[in-house]
């Protein structure tokens, strides 16, 4: 292995990857594998689950699974427990799973708030506080929060998502201070417009799709593997000396003017 792969390498890692079962999250927990870790599958669907853990193996790729439903917080107890008994490490935190429900301010529910917090913010929290411990115990490792652009802009009818990701940006910062002095690193991923399950409503309208594309630098969505080298990135030795910082995939929706 060359000094630049080992860089990259994750051999001998542990990971957990929430909301691994579709979208964003399968992306990132295939990259990890397939980067070397040692991938606990992390949903809420337990037949989703079983079939991305059965696919991932068929690939050659074997991963490891939990259901954990985030919006309970006795099942993220549960989680902890588990990877706690089962493995003597954990490595690498990717809380990658949210929720988006879009609704009218005017009557926006207050369940749907409380909710959108409870996986999208103090689900994260609480993972990374618990696995924190572990991983400054063990001298080291990467947390890795995924956010939105719209941590930083505007977007309609959707007050609780934005706000939890606002938050959770944040989040990361003041984690960042409190873990640094033990080598666990702390950083956020924010998306842009993906083709995932929760934007086919704007990808099936042919209007909206060519808006969004337009509204990037590269005139196009991200896919889902857009993903994987920053995800790695973070991961990995590579880099070590990364921490508190916000790394938007966005094709270049945040820095366009006109």
């Amino acid at each position: 292995m060359t000094y630049i792969e080992s860089l990259f390498s994750l051999n001998g890692k542990v990971a957990v990857v929430t909301g691994a079962t579709r979208g964003l999250g399968r992306a990132i927990a295939e990259a990890l594998l397939m980067a070397g870790a040692k991938v606990i599958l992390s949903g809420s669907n337990a037949e989703r689950l079983e079939q991305t853990a059965i696919s991932f193996t068929e690939q050659g790729l074997p991963a490891l699974q939990f259901q954990c439903d985030l919006s309970e917080p006795d099942k993220i107890e549960k989680l902890v427990n588990y990877v706690t008994s089962e493995h003597d490490r954990i490595d690498i935190l990717v809380n990658g799973a949210g929720v988006t429900f879009p609704h009218k301010l005017a009557d926006y529910p207050d369940e749907t708030w409380r909710k959108t917090f409870q996986v999208n913010l103090d689900a994260p929290y609480q993972l990374s506080k618990r696995f924190g411990v572990m991983m400054s115990e063990q001298g080291g490792g990467s947390i890795i929060n995924i956010t939105s652009i719209a941590a930083e802009v505007g977007f309609p009818d959707n007050p609780a998502y934005q706000a939890a990701k606002g938050a959770l940006k944040h989040l990361t910062r003041s984690l960042a201070v409190d873990l640094g002095s033990s080598g666990v690193r702390v950083n956020n991923i924010g998306p842009g417009y993906f083709k995932t399950d929760m934007t086919k409503g704007s990808w099936s309208d042919p209007e909206k799709r060519e808006e969004r594309s337009n509204r990037t630098l590269l005139g196009r969505w991200g896919v889902p593997e857009d993903l994987a080298g920053v995800v790695v990135f973070l991961a990995s030795e590579a880099s070590s000396y990364v921490t508190g910082q916000n790394i938007y995939v966005d094709g270049g929706w945040l820095a366009k003017g006109l």
